[in-house]
């Protein structure tokens, strides 16, 4: 079937109207019908710790704004991983620390700890509203990538927010995926 094809790749072929897509840089044709020339969707992944030091916010965007970087990706995703249940991500200003101070001020009176309500508490008093505090903000998020930059907001950031009192390491998983 491919012997009549002449190409510089091919990755794989899915039909296309008249034409055919190839995945990858491939030039060529195949039995008289065209090859579209298409840039391949590279995927990379990285996982990493982050060290907190207690319930708070924590501004992770540098190290995942270097490591886009290095991706070498210039139009795509960014998506973030948070492998836990008592901490989580968002994506918030970055410029004033009284928003982190505000944040948690509001989540507190939210979710209070000790609450009687609970009964999940194994793990102290703060448990079971870590886990509600996790379920409200989000354990993903998606940003894309521009230019071969992270496209935030000018006061944006991304922050790993621990809801646990102890000091605890928290594994995040990024991937990008993009041309």
């Amino acid at each position: 079937m491919f012997q009549h094809m002449r190409a510089s790749a091919l990755w794989v072929l899915a039909r296309h109207g008249d034409a055919y897509r190839a995945r990858g840089w491939v030039q060529g044709e195949w039995s008289g019908r065209k090859l579209i020339k298409e840039q391949v969707s590279a995927m990379q992944q990285k996982e990493f710790t982050v060290t907190c030091r207690g319930r708070g916010l924590v501004d992770i965007t540098n190290r995942i704004r270097d490591w886009v970087a290095e991706t070498q990706v210039k139009t795509g995703l960014c998506h973030v991983f948070i492998h836990h249940t008592s901490a989580s991500l968002i994506l918030s200003e970055n410029a004033d620390p009284d928003v982190c101070a505000d944040l948690e001020r509001f989540m507190a009176r939210l979710v209070p700890d000790g609450d009687p309500l609970f009964e999940h508490v194994a793990e102290g008093e703060d448990d079971m509203p870590a886990h509600i505090r996790s379920v409200l903000t989000r354990s993903d998020l998606t940003i894309p990538v521009t230019g071969g930059q992270l496209a935030l907001g000018t006061w944006q950031g991304i922050w790993l927010w621990e809801h646990r009192y102890q000091a605890h390491q928290r594994r995040i998983t990024v991937t990008v995926q993009g041309s």
